[in-house]
């Protein structure tokens, strides 16, 4: 159901690159972990309307589960703080009227309010292209950026096992040597 946010998978939705073919979960994945300084300019004059409210945004816990290696059985690792809203547009048509949803990693209220709200809007096909350039893009970019500083990061960290062991193996060899 849920997948790890820092490592890309064959099926990761985050690696597509055009919008054409993201489906709902995609988006919703990519605005969770949209920063809001990328939200709140992109949806423009949408984020000041105030929404019909269906689920208020609310904090609480969620069971966070890992599995050794990626590939071993699955256990509780612990427990993340998750903020979650559902909202209707107020300028929607009832009975028609797409249900935007969201539920962002943290307490921000503002976050899961903006995401919710750039996913009921996305559900208008007339109004995917122009928030796939406006939101969807960025974010992507934004996110790739960010993977490819961590990578570097863990890069600096790497150890050559095999050069430590060949010298350590040639000074003792040089010692026996001189006996």
């Amino acid at each position: 159901m849920f997948q790890a946010s820092d490592s890309a998978g064959t099926t990761r939705p985050l690696d597509r690159t055009t919008s054409s073919h993201l489906t709902r979960p995609q988006w919703m994945a990519l605005l969770a972990r949209a920063p809001i300084d990328l939200l709140e300019p992109a949806l423009g004059s949408h984020a000041s309307v105030a929404p019909q409210w269906l689920r208020m945004p609310e904090t609480g816990l969620m069971m966070v589960q890992g599995r050794a290696g990626g590939t071993g059985e699955r256990f509780n690792l612990g427990e993340v703080t998750v903020t979650r809203c559902a909202l209707r547009l107020p300028d929607a048509v009832p009975g028609q009227a797409a249900v935007g949803v969201a539920y962002v990693m943290g307490r921000s209220h503002r976050h899961a309010r903006l995401a919710a709200l750039a996913d009921a809007l996305l559900q208008d096909p007339a109004k995917q292209a122009a928030l796939d350039a406006a939101l969807l893009t960025p974010v992507r970019a934004h996110l790739a950026q960010l993977r490819t500083q961590r990578q570097a990061r863990a890069q600096s960290t790497k150890v050559e096992f095999f050069t430590v062991a060949r010298e350590s193996s040639g000074i003792e060899g040089d010692q026996e040597e001189d006996a």
